[in-house]
């Protein structure tokens, strides 16, 4: 996981001296909105319209960020709409590459051979981490946004009109709640599994280890009621946007957390609730052919050489996510 200072590409990892051996994330820094009408949205420059064609996604099928993007992009009904480009599953010496034997799909609108490169052709003097996703506007030749969670709530209902789906996975009576959730789950969780995983030292790994499962215990327990994470006033649970944003951290938990990132307490199949909740998530249309456990697997065990310098991939677990998730009853 290299990095872009003034423009130019340096292969360097993660420097956690500073941190007494703590993981401290990057926020990303290019946040503009689609809207429906072109306006500006929370945050940026307004002149991002949705239309047909006109965007571009780059994303890794590994990144539990990335995957979020696919996941709404499924679902909101945009795949004839937003086109895709893979990266190949190894980030080594150049980051994220577009090399199609290593599995990448290639850059189907550049050519581009690094995913480094569609970041200096949207600033050339670019310094920053080069993460997927990017959704990239082909009118403009710019990039809207390398933050996830702005992503999904764009595809969410900037679209609405020119689709007709009006799935709603952040309605307005619920945001609250599912805001609180998302904050929660996101520092315990879906980073926490990284701030345990790329830690340097004892005990930062160790505080880590305990919220990510504290919290994962509180999940189990809210699960066991309800089908879903967030419940309106009367009860009734929903499919929101904090539902897919802890999947894509809890189907990569078992093959890839448990061991290479030491979150060993318990595995996700442990948990009966959570275990349950992510077959019925994984078995709804469209979710399972988001989901590459070759191109999840590869990534993290051959990329990490600080943490697995063998890069040998394991051959398991068996994963038994077609099973009966008996979770349609429930709330």
């Amino acid at each position: 996981m290299g990095l872009l200072i003034e423009g130019q590409w340096h292969d360097q990892w993660y420097d956690t001296k500073e941190s007494n051996g703590a993981f401290v994330r990057e926020s990303a820094q290019l946040r503009h909105w689609v809207t429906a009408n072109g306006d500006a949205g929370p945050t940026g420059n307004s002149g991002f319209k949705a239309e047909s064609g006109r965007y571009h996604l780059f994303v890794s099928l590994a990144c539990p960020w990335a995957h979020r993007t696919l996941i709404f992009r499924q679902l909101k009904g945009l795949t004839e709409h937003i086109g895709v480009s893979v990266v190949a599953p190894d980030m080594l010496a150049q980051g994220w590459t577009f090399d199609q034997e290593g599995g990448s799909s290639g850059d189907a609108l550049f050519e581009s051979r690094n995913m480094h490169e569609i970041y200096t052709r949207n600033q050339p003097n670019y310094s920053g981490r080069v993460t997927v996703p990017v959704l990239w506007d082909t009118h403009t030749n710019a990039i809207v946004s390398n933050e996830s969670a702005d992503i999904i709530r764009m595809f969410n209902g900037a679209f609405n009109e020119l689709t007709g789906n009006t799935l709603d996975f952040y309605p307005s009576a619920l945001q609250a709640d599912i805001d609180a959730l998302n904050e929660r789950v996101y520092h315990n969780v879906n980073n926490g599994v990284y701030k345990a995983g790329f830690a340097t030292q004892q005990a930062p790994y160790e505080e880590a280890v305990m919220a990510l499962f504290d919290c994962l215990d509180e999940l189990d327990a809210r699960l066991a009621t309800q089908r879903f994470l967030i419940a309106d006033q009367a009860g009734n649970s929903h499919l929101t946007e904090a539902d897919w944003r802890l999947f894509t951290t809890l189907i990569r938990f078992d093959p890839v957390y448990v061991g290479h990132f030491k979150c060993n307490l318990k595995r996700i199949v442990d948990y009966p609730h959570l275990a349950a909740y992510v077959r019925d998530l994984y078995q709804m249309p469209g979710i399972a052919e988001t989901v590459d456990f070759y191109h999840i697997k590869r990534h993290y065990y051959a990329s990490h050489g600080t943490i697995n310098p063998t890069g040998i991939v394991p051959v398991g677990p068996e994963l038994a996510l077609t099973n009966p998730h008996q979770r349609t009853d429930l709330r």
